[in-house]
This record gives C-alpha cells, structure tokens and sequence, in this order.
C-alpha cells in the first residue's frame, strides 16, 4: 500500500461494504444529528485522524472503534479509553456486539445506532452533517437522550400494535350506559401495554401530543361504528389541548363521522386559561363537538373560571369520590355544593372512580348525574361493544 495511511485505505478497500449504518446523536436544541459509518473500521476519539472527531477532554486521543461483525450485526472495541465505552449504559470489557438501536456512549457522549437507506429516508427532523466533529459540553454522568424502544414506538404512532379499551359511563338512577370513554392500550410486542408506561416513553422523546393523537384517531375508527347512539368521549394532552394540529385531527375525525356525539376531555390545568379555552370551546362549537373538564377537583381549576367558560361536562376527580360515604360531614357538604354550582353553570356532573354501591348511592343523594368505575364497568377491549 506504500505510504497510503492505513486507515484511508481501509476506506479505499471496502467503500464497497458501506451498509448505511450512522451513529445519532441529539443536539442542544433537540434535533437529530446522524453521522454516517463511511468505511470500515470506524473510529471514534478526539484527535482529528478519527473517522469521528469528538471535541472533548472526556475522550480518549483514539477512544473507540466500529466494525463490521456479520449481517446486520457491528462490533464495538474499546481502545483502553481512560473514561470507559458503554453498550445500553454498561461499561464494556474490550469488545461487544452491538446493533440497530443500541444505545452507546463514549465517555459522557450519547449515540444510537441506526441503519437507514440513504439521506433524507428516515426521519426528515434528523440532520446529515457534512463535517465529522462533534461539540459537545462537558457533563458528568451518562445522558439519556435516546431509548432502545424507539423504533419501535415510531411505529405504534403509525399505528402498528396500537389498541383500545372502553368503559362505560352510566346514569346515576339507571345504570344505563350513555357514553363511553375511550382508552388507549398498547398491543406492540416490543412495547408496554399499559397507557402510562407508553406517555413515559412519549415523554423521554417528547412525543407525547402525538401519542395522545395516536390513541384517540385509532379509538374513534374502531368504536365509533360500534357504540350506536352513545357519546364517545376521548383524552387529550395537555401538550396538544390548543394547537392547530388538535384541531385538524378533530375535524378530520369529525368528516369521518359525523354523526358520532364526541366529547373532548380537557385537562382541568387548561381551565386556567380561560382565553384560549374561550376560543377552543368557539372551534369545537363549530364542529358540534362539545367537550368535558376532567380531573376537577384534583389541581388548580377553581369553579369561577369554570364559570367563565362552562363546559358541557364537569368529572369530579376520583380522589374526590373514592370513600365518600365515609368521608367526614364538612367534605361531603364541599362536594354536593360543588355538584349544585356545576348545575348552575349547566353542566352536567359525573362522578369518576365509583367503585362501591355505598359511593354510587352518595352520589346519587349529591344529585350527580352520571357515573363511571369498576362498579358501573371496568374497562373493556372496543371488540366486546
């Protein structure tokens, strides 16, 4: 080879293999940042000769290295680093296997790995740098920018493995069910089930609105055909509540179905912002959609702002309900004064978390109007409607 560098013509020989592997990293301002894996073997340090300069003391002169270990299969060496080369936040003892997804860290610096086909195939928020250095401040402990589920969570937002369940909501005198409240669920072999792991992972990639988005446009297709006259009430995020993409979906959904009597949940932190519920409660008006303040009584919502924009329907948080009829005299007057003002307002009153006939027969003395617990119906799959 003469006086070519052996690491260029490493690259010369086998530009043939690229496989279009890139190591992601995330930016100061959240963006992506895709560097690609040119040639074989692929290293990683903070001197400029590496395939990818990192500009960090934390960084060994020759920190790391990639290879090509099988199909759809890589190598990860570490170069006896003084800070450590981790695989999923485990430090590595020289070598591993790593592959799609991995998460790895050199010192304090964050990668994943991805494949990809070419640029501009994948995500169009992830950015293909002409320059192989990378900036980054010094930090102390390993980050967690990225998640080895987010593969496949990018593709329960598309709709693979995503599901529902419903639960009825009932009459207070009876039991007939008016209404049900959709709820999502995930059905992912790689994911959780449980909604609240699902918004955990949403939160780490910040992609909750979308989730909430993903749960309810699946909801309303697959129960709108199924639960004939009954309102159909769907969640929001409070990421999403006023935005113009909220909105859309709405109408969209709404030309989908037009007949469907939907009823929008409203997180009781966007009462407080009685303009802009103003101006949402004018834009569903529009669509003949009416919507619902959910989890009053839990936070900040007070009834004078719900007095400035009344809602159609008031749910009395479950923490409010949950051992009411042995709760003292003193609370039980607070709730069933409660219960008159919404009426006041013209709202109608729903109790949530009913779980004993005790709490249902209270509720019905405080004149709720309708109910909603494991007494009345636990949630169920959409298919048993």
């Amino acid at each position: 080879m003469g006086g070519v560098p052996r690491r260029i013509a490493a690259g010369m020989l086998e530009q043939s293999m690229v496989t279009g592997w890139v190591l992601e990293t995330v930016a100061a301002d959240r963006s992506r940042i895709a560097y690609e894996i040119a040639s074989w073997p692929y290293r990683i340090g903070r001197d400029v000769d590496n395939d990818l300069a990192v500009a960090s003391g934390n960084l060994s002169r020759h920190h790391a290295e990639i290879t090509a270990d099988g199909p759809g299969r890589l190598r990860l060496t570490d170069l006896g680093s003084t800070n450590g080369t981790f695989v999923n936040h485990e430090r590595i003892q020289g070598t591993c296997e790593i592959g799609e997804n991995d998460i790895v860290h050199f010192a304090q610096i964050e990668f994943r790995i991805v494949r990809h086909a070419r640029p501009g195939e994948d995500d169009p928020d992830t950015h293909y740098p002409i320059s192989a250095t990378v900036l980054v401040p010094p930090d102390r402990g390993l980050t967690h920018n990225f998640l080895r589920d987010e593969q496949p969570f990018r593709e329960l937002l598309a709709g693979r493995g995503i599901g529902c369940a419903v639960q009825p909501i009932v009459h207070v005198r009876s039991r007939e069910a008016l209404a049900y409240e959709l709820l999502g669920r995930g059905e992912h072999p790689a994911l959780p089930v449980s909604p609240m792991r699902l918004f955990e992972v949403a939160a780490t990639l910040g992609r909750e609105a979308e989730l909430s988005s993903a749960f309810r446009v699946h909801g309303v297709r697959a129960a709108g055909p199924r639960v004939g006259s009954a309102m159909v009430f769907v969640n929001t995020h409070p990421s999403e509540t006023f935005g113009p993409q909220f909105l859309d979906e709405l109408r969209a959904l709404r030309a989908q179905q037009p007949a469907l009597p939907l009823v929008v949940e409203v997180h009781e932190t966007a009462v407080v912002e009685t303009e802009r519920m103003r101006e949402l409660a004018a834009h569903l008006a529009e669509m003949d959609v009416r919507f619902a303040y959910d989890d009053f009584g839990a936070g900040q919502a007070r009834l004078n702002e719900l007095g400035e924009v009344p809602a159609h329907f008031v749910k009395f948080d479950m923490g409010l309900i949950h051992d009411l009829d042995r709760a003292s005299e003193r609370k039980q007057r607070v709730v069933a004064e409660m219960v008159r003002l919404v009426h006041e307002l013209g709202s109608v009153a729903l109790a949530e978390g009913v779980e004993t006939e005790a709490e249902a027969q209270l509720c019905e003395q405080m004149h709720f109007d309708l109910l909603q617990g494991y007494l009345t119906g636990r949630p169920m799959p959409v298919s048993q409607l």
